[in-house]
Order: structure tokens, then sequence, then C-alpha cells
């Protein structure tokens, strides 16, 4: 099941946890620094150092000793962009690629949505195949679960840039870019993460693997079918063809993890194994601590 029975209750202690423990640090790289501006009050959020202190609300600090900021109706908030990979090798074996990824989009935007920010996810593959609109408001996450219940990875191959470039065509206000992928884009991922960063965004990278990604475990006479391409190749599989297969996929690895690093972008990989809010708590960690 996609979404089980408690995962709202899931998605709300994540909520309290990324306010109470981190302060919201991994949805808030661009918020804007205007939060008292604008006439019509619209909510409070925690403060975090270095904000100006003629916002906070003093009568609720001397109440309760809350440190609260006051937030207005003009008050820019932080975009979330989800661009979530809808390609054909996200279903392998079991689906759980696929089944992950959406869990994740809708436990970050879940996040942003509690914080008043706002959200969209896009659908893609070859290009960007849907959206769900720009919305806020906490009560909008079912409408979100729902769309991102009806996707499936059934798109042929993969296309960050073109995606990126369809993306960037609707002119989106730049926010927060979190890809959800395997990236396994045979043109390669780098051109369309670039696009994003020359574009002004900040990107969290979320690249997920299955077991059977990482090591295919098969030897003997076989038919191979390419999932982002359909290509059908009838082989043998050696043990050598399997190391040379496993060193490849670790280059893949490595690969992603040192453009993150050599562009200070958030890098998130992980083994589909990991359950959605471990590894939202484990994104928080390490935001908090970079």
């Amino acid at each position: 099941m996609l979404f089980p029975p408690d995962f709202l209750t899931r998605l709300e202690y994540l909520s309290i946890m990324s306010k109470r423990v981190f302060r919201g640090q991994l949805l808030a790289q661009r918020r804007t620094r205007q939060t008292g501006a604008g006439i019509e009050f619209a909510d409070h959020r925690e403060y975090s150092p270095g904000e100006d202190l003629r916002y906070l609300d003093w009568n609720i600090y001397a109440r309760h000793g809350d440190l609260l900021i006051r937030r207005f109706q003009e008050e820019q908030d932080l975009h979330l962009w989800l661009l979530l990979d809808c390609s054909n090798s996200m279903n392998l074996a079991d689906g759980r690629k696929f089944e992950l990824a959406r869990q994740l989009a809708a436990a970050l935007a879940w996040i942003a949505l509690a914080d008043l920010d706002r959200i969209s996810v896009l659908a893609c593959a070859a290009g960007v195949v849907e959206q769900f609109p720009l919305t806020r408001g906490r009560e909008r996450i079912l409408p979100l679960m729902q769309f991102l219940e009806r996707l499936t990875a059934s798109r042929p191959q993969t296309s960050l840039l073109e995606s990126v470039r369809q993306f960037l065509h609707r002119r989106p206000r730049p926010g927060l870019a979190v890809i959800l992928s395997d990236l396994f884009d045979t043109a390669g991922f780098e051109a369309g993460l670039d696009q994003l960063r020359f574009s002004g965004f900040d990107l969290h990278v979320i690249q997920l693997h299955h077991p059977l990604d990482a090591d295919p475990a098969i030897l003997g006479d076989a038919e191979l079918v390419d999932m982002e391409t359909g290509t059908i190749l009838q082989t043998t599989i050696t043990e050598q063809m399997l190391i040379e297969y496993r060193r490849l996929f670790s280059q893949h690895q490595e690969a992603v993890r040192s453009y993150c690093a050599r562009y200070n972008l958030g890098c998130t990989q992980s083994s589909t194994q990991v359950q959605f809010d471990s590894l939202v708590m484990a994104m928080m960690k390490q935001s908090a601590t970079s």
C-alpha cells in the first residue's frame, strides 16, 4: 500500500521534528527576509538565529517563552519544486523504488505545506508528463496524495535535461528543487542539474536504488531488457561481467556524490530497503549539521 493508514500520523511527526528539532533547515534554504512585511497577519513560525528581532511576537514570548516570528500575507515563502522520475526504471522488480519516491515526495510536501510554503510536483521522464500545480495549505495534502497515487512509472527513457528545460519554460520562481530519481539517464544527469543551478535554484538530489540495481545476482544465459529503452539483449552472464557491472554501478553512485559535493548541493543516496520517514529524518539531521 502506497499510503498506509498511519501515513498522515507519520507525516505529522516529521513536521513536528522539522520545526522543533531542526527548525526546518531542509526546507528553509531560500526563505526571504521579508518576514515582517505586509499588513494582514497570517500565522507564526519558529524564529531562526540571525532573523530580525523586530518581528518576534513579544507577547507570546512574555507569556510562554517561545520565540515565534509573526508572518504576514505578503511574506515571500519558499517554493518547493519536487521533480519525480516516472520512467520505467523506477518500477524495477517490486516497484518499491517508485513507491518510496512518491512517499518521500508526499513527506517533503507536507513539511513545506505545514510551514505555509508553496509546493508543486512534476512527474518527469523524457520530459514533464504531469504536474500537480503550485499550491499552499495543509488541506492540499490529500489531493496531492491522490495525484501521487495515480502516477505510474511506465514512461520510456529518462531525460533529466529535457524535463528541466520544460520545467524552466514554465518560468517557475526559483526556490528549492528536489530531484527524486535513480538518475539512470543515458545522456547523463549533470546537464539537467547544471540548468537548475544556473537558473538560481537550490538543489537536493535524492537518488534511490533497488538492491537489484546494485547486484543483479544472475549468471548464465539470460534475456536482458533495458527498462529505459525497451532494448532486448540475449547474452550469457559471466562472473567477470557481474564484477564489471558492480564497478560501473559504484562509479555512477560516486559520480553523483562528487557532482553534489563540488557544487555544495544536498545529496541523499539510499536503498529502497529504508523507510521513507527514516530517510527524511536522516536528511534533516544532515541539513542541521551542515
